[in-house]
């Protein structure tokens, strides 16, 4: 108790829950919107299209936002400004049916989330020690999930008092959206030396911050986008299980009790990796989705898959917080969100490679190719970082 305490400060608890409610708006729509873009004329090219380009969006804004957060010495407008772009953008969706508009709404979601990522992230980096990283980003990350969870069940119990009715959920899901923004106004700017004048930031100097970065960041960091280039979107874990035959209702609630596993174990992953080592712990996790991935391959019963998602989930909540607590150790403190901000720019560009790719594979050769490769690439990955001599 007392190191939770100490460890999860009052600035902790309110990006936790900024996260939390905005992740239910999120994920309150995740389920429904590749139904609500058919259902108003998107072709399924056209929603990839849609996906790729709010992709690179997310992509290239968390390099640029997050070198700007350091080059201002500020965090918290890029904060604000990035929840509230990312609230507005979800009522948007129902206003007008119109491609061009729903592009500019999903581009603007996206955007919101690269102008906030990175400078959130140094927020919660500057809270914690190098002891205490991986306890603080697991439960930041925990709390996140916990949005995942409530998000998608929301949406079941919505579907299923008013069927095909995708609109007002659509300008629900601004409510919890509007508490995210309103709990931000309760953070200051946390007080610092100013360490240079404020510099003009260019669109690419992320790009440039990672050639001049420190050689152990790069290190680890090839390592994570080699994995990142291979681990394509979740949406093939849930097209497989349609391929095995499992029904949509039954396909979603597998996807909620994924987000449960990860809410659950994020926080004492995180509390377990400070105490071993986040290496450790990070791949670890790695090796859990090598057998997930191999699994979901060759498994076609429901309760393999259910066990599957399950193992899916705590390697998630032994990746996703970890990578950044142990990134933002090899970096200097007031490049902390220009490196996360690199980092995740980068793997949002890896991931969009990765689920074209993977499309292309399944589409050509079927799903047990798509997935065998992915494992076996990962593989690699591990053993590159298995070598890599780097403090955590």
């Amino acid at each position: 108790m007392v190191l939770r305490r100490k460890t999860i400060t009052r600035i902790v608890w309110i990006l936790s829950l900024v996260s939390l409610f905005t992740d239910i708006a999120s994920e309150m729509l995740y389920p429904v919107m590749p139904i609500f873009l058919e259902s108003i004329g998107f072709s399924v090219l056209l929603i990839g299209i849609l996906e790729g380009i709010a992709e690179a969006t997310a992509g290239l804004s968390k390099g640029y936002f997050g070198k700007m957060s350091d080059n201002l010495e500020k965090r918290l407008p890029f904060v604000r400004w990035g929840y509230s772009l990312s609230a507005v953008s979800k009522p948007m969706l129902a206003l007008w049916a119109f491609p061009l508009w729903i592009f500019l709404a999903r581009t603007l979601d996206r955007l919101g989330k690269g102008l906030r990522t990175g400078a959130r992230d140094a927020m919660l980096s500057e809270q914690a020690s190098p002891q205490t990283k991986g306890t603080v980003f697991g439960f930041h990350r925990s709390m996140d999930t916990v949005g995942a969870v409530i998000g998608p069940l929301v949406a079941i119990a919505f579907l299923y008092f008013n069927p095909q009715t995708y609109r007002p959920l659509f300008l629900l899901a601004f409510v919890p959206g509007i508490i995210a923004v309103s709990f931000t106004l309760l953070l200051k700017e946390p007080e610092r030396v100013k360490q240079h004048l404020p510099v003009k930031t260019s669109l690419f100097d992320f790009i440039r911050y990672w050639k001049t970065s420190p050689i152990n960041y790069r290190r680890l960091t090839k390592g994570i986008l080699l994995f990142t280039l291979f681990n394509s979107s979740d949406v093939f874990l849930i097209l497989r299980l349609k391929e095995i035959g499992i029904s949509d209702t039954v396909t979603i609630g597998v996807y909620v009790f994924y987000n449960i596993v990860f809410a659950l174990f994020s926080y004492p992953l995180g509390i377990i990796a400070d105490k071993i080592g986040l290496k450790k712990i990070f791949l670890s996790g790695l090796l859990l989705f090598v057998v997930v991935y191999a699994g979901m391959a060759v498994n076609k019963g429901f309760y393999g898959v259910l066990f599957l998602f399950f193992l899916y989930g705590i390697y998630a909540a032994a990746t996703d917080g970890v990578s950044k607590a142990w990134v933002s150790n090899l970096v200097k403190k007031s490049d902390t969100a220009t490196a996360i901000g690199t980092l995740t720019g980068f793997q949002s560009i890896c991931t969009m490679i990765a689920s074209s790719f993977a499309g292309l594979l399944w589409y050509t050769v079927g799903s047990l190719a798509t997935f065998m490769l992915t494992s076996f690439m990962t593989l690699v990955a591990i053993i590159y970082i298995l070598f890599l001599k780097l403090k955590d």
